[in-house]
């Protein structure tokens, strides 16, 4: 006989609960979280668990839905299920735009160049990136047996990463912004990684690009071999090397640049979700953020493309860095597709309610399919590092053109100037700005923001920052 939770995760089903979008990325399996949670419980004979229980998770699954409980042993199962989701356990990003818009901080319009306007500084500094670079990068990040975020490998690769980007610091000419490398510690054994070049005006909002270091066996998330050369070892060799060369290049922008690795992608957007939280907590303005999660599979048959996601991410952002294509990359064509709910780390963004874009290794029915096993390595029949490379070269020129100076940064004055309607809601209206993040999957809209920050991510001011 099935168990009551089964008939009550079924009712759920249909509604905003336990809703799931469409397209669901990474290789899930289809259907509805509902339907898998109800199977589970069925078959072990459990309900849900008491929010006081030892190592329950509070779970989202869709845009504004109300978060589910998961018990650990649900919550591993989760992780192997290839799902999308949120754990908000500790950072509940709904609340966190619901903040800032109570603050007033979602009543700002970001702005963007119609293209691109420092092609000579960008092209002096992509005519050096390397694919040797990149191949050695990686071959040490897959040497781990997995990056698993609750791991000690996963932790090591970490640290070992802090560790490599200080020596690459230290070799930096001394003529450009000052360089710090941190790690950021989190609830879990894997911190994140954050490099920072300072700029020239260190109030102005940040330009981040990110990647996620951590990588999942769904079969063995603790012991099973994950090499992720793909998912996201190629998204975080993107960035070792846009740092090398932008270092040793004596790179001073205007406004201050920071490259993340995530720790925690696989469990449920757990790193950026911190990172995300803590800046907005701070007080700390966001210009943009790019991420790079998968750029080295091209499906054999198919023609390269980046392939622009268009769901959960700022429309007028994504436009910009499609200016960047045609002026900086080179026999390659754009495409777009969706990637559903909590996708990738750029959705903690979004969901903070700073502009952020995804710019894929393909379309998404053309993505990877040996990756979260043992079978993501570079031997992949379609693995490109030249492909690789020139989402390299987009995340150089994606840091640089909106922190060069005269990239038309809007102002960071001690009082924000408001540029647009506001709205009472604790979420923002759906009618206000051409920049706000597009969605299917929701009625809801996330503007984009520009607020006031400060030359750290943790002020003074702020008890307990996380930085180690």
């Amino acid at each position: 006989m099935l168990s009551h939770s089964f008939f009550a995760l079924v009712a759920l089903a249909a509604s905003s609960f336990l809703w799931v979008p469409e397209t669901q990325a990474c290789h899930n399996h289809g259907g509805s979280p509902a339907y898998w949670l109800a199977n589970l419980r069925n078959s072990t004979g459990t309900t849900s668990p008491f929010m006081n229980a030892p190592g329950v998770r509070k779970i989202r699954f869709s845009d504004g839905a109300a978060p589910v409980l998961l018990s650990a042993f649900e919550k591993d199962e989760l992780e192997r299920s290839g799902f999308r989701y949120f754990d908000v356990t500790e950072n509940d990003l709904d609340e966190v735009r619901a903040q800032r818009a109570a603050d007033g901080d979602l009543n700002l319009v970001a702005t963007f160049p119609s293209g691109p306007t420092h092609q000579s500084e960008v092209k002096a500094i992509i005519s050096t990136l390397s694919i040797d670079n990149l191949k050695s990068d990686l071959a040490v990040l897959t040497a781990y047996n997995n990056r698993y975020y609750r791991s000690s490998t996963g932790a090591a690769s970490a640290n070992d990463l802090a560790a490599k980007l200080k020596t690459i610091a230290s070799a930096a000419p001394g003529t450009g912004g000052a360089i710090t490398v941190k790690t950021f510690s989190n609830t879990f054994t894997m911190p994140s990684v954050i490099a920072r070049i300072e700029g020239t005006n260190p109030t102005a909002p940040v330009v981040i690009i990110g990647a996620h270091l951590d990588t999942i066996n769904q079969g063995s998330p603790m012991n099973g071999r994950a090499p992720g050369a793909d998912d996201d070892g190629s998204g975080s060799v993107n960035l070792i090397e846009a740092f090398r060369k932008m270092t040793a290049a004596g790179f001073k922008p205007a406004n201050p640049v920071e490259y993340h690795w995530y720790a925690g992608e696989e469990g449920g957007l757990l790193g950026s979700s911190a990172i995300a939280k803590a800046y907005a907590s701070a007080g700390t303005a966001v210009r943009g953020m790019l991420q790079l999660d998968m750029t080295g599979y091209v499906k054999p048959g198919t023609n390269p493309v980046v392939g622009f996601i268009t769901d959960y991410v700022d429309a007028s952002l994504t436009a910009f860095t499609k200016t960047l294509i045609n002026a900086y990359l080179t026999n390659i064509g754009i495409a777009e597709s969706k990637c559903g709910y909590a996708c990738s780390d750029h959705a903690s963004w979004t969901s903070s309610g700073y502009s952020s874009v995804f710019p894929f290794e393909s379309t998404f029915s053309n993505d990877n399919p040996s990756i979260h096993g043992d079978g993501d390595t570079v031997n992949v029949n379609g693995f490109d590092w030249d492909h690789s490379l020139q989402f390299t070269k987009l995340a150089v020129a994606f840091l640089m053109e909106l922190s060069l100076p005269g990239s038309a940064t809007p102002s960071s004055s001690s009082s924000s100037t408001v540029v647009t309607t506001s709205t009472s809601s604790t979420r923002p209206s759906s009618t206000t700005t051409t920049a706000r993040p597009t969605s299917t999957t929701s009625s809801s809209s996330r503007r984009s923001t520009t607020t006031t920050t400060s030359s750290n991510a943790c002020p003074r001011w702020w008890p307990n920052c996380p930085w180690a």
